[in-house]
């Protein structure tokens, strides 16, 4: 009798074993179910851009995408408040450049001087001047990724000139007409410093309020759509650019 007791307790133990893994199996179905359904209306939110990515993998992850978008407050401040302080010194006090670098060095130099022949005076030791070089590895990657992004925008630049791409075509036009209108009102280190701060502080408010903004610039977009549909139906569309582009491919052949 014991031992059909012992053995109905140990058939219960094993049922209820495999019962308690199938419910652990479907929970963590559903929750890749549910994973899987968020992840898919991610995807179909708009982006700007078409950004898959987090904002700061865009920025190229990182201690400098870390700069820009905050993540240490000291830092950030003290970059953008370093930039202001050059800004000022430049723009408003019209203090030169080449006068502001002969002033540091002059002033280090004369420290520096000073320090070397006093410390045999007072039994101390000189300081320690850090013997810098640059290495060469640096400057070249540096030359070849500039070397790069010039290729590029010459590429782009021929791109428009060629007359393949009306819509690029009218978009450089504009963004280099509202680039000139800048220049004249502003002087070049004026329009670096806007950039600056925009650079830091664009990004980091769009990743707090990504979702309002993507939402904006999809309508935004939608309408850009629309006027370029009917700019393009009662202006673009009776410019006889693809026949003359076709004309000059006839000519080429021939």
């Amino acid at each position: 009798m014991a031992e059909h007791e012992e053995s109905t307790t140990l058939l219960e133990k094993i049922v209820e074993k495999i019962h308690s893994h199938d419910g652990s199996a479907s929970s963590s179905d559903s929750d890749d179910d549910k994973a899987s359904h968020v992840d898919a209306f991610k995807s179909k939110i708009y982006r700007i851009f078409g950004r898959e990515k987090p904002v700061h993998k865009v920025l190229g992850g990182g201690k400098p995408a870390d700069v820009i978008l905050w993540r240490n407050k000291k830092i950030s401040a003290g970059v953008l408040g370093g930039a202001t302080a050059l800004w000022f010194l430049f723009e408003v006090l019209e203090y030169h450049l080449i006068t502001l670098v002969c002033h540091i060095l002059m002033v280090s130099l004369a420290i520096l001087f000073l320090w070397s022949n006093a410390a045999v005076f007072l039994n101390k030791s000189p300081p320690q001047i850090p013997e810098v070089v640059l290495p060469e590895q640096c400057i070249l990657e540096f030359a070849s990724a500039l070397r790069i992004e010039i290729n590029r925008g010459l590429a782009v630049v021929r791109e428009v000139a060629s007359g393949r791409d009306l819509k690029k075509f009218l978009g450089v036009i504009a963004g280099l007409w509202v680039l000139s209108i800048l220049g004249n009102r502003f002087s070049f280190l004026t329009l670096f410093y806007i950039v600056f701060v925009l650079l830091h502080t664009v990004p980091v408010l769009y990743e707090k309020h990504e979702d309002q903004v993507d939402s904006f610039a999809e309508k935004a977009m939608i309408e850009i759509k629309k006027q370029y549909a009917v700019l393009d139906e009662k202006v673009l569309s009776k410019i006889p650019i693809h026949q003359v582009l076709g004309q000059v491919k006839d000519s080429k052949k021939d």
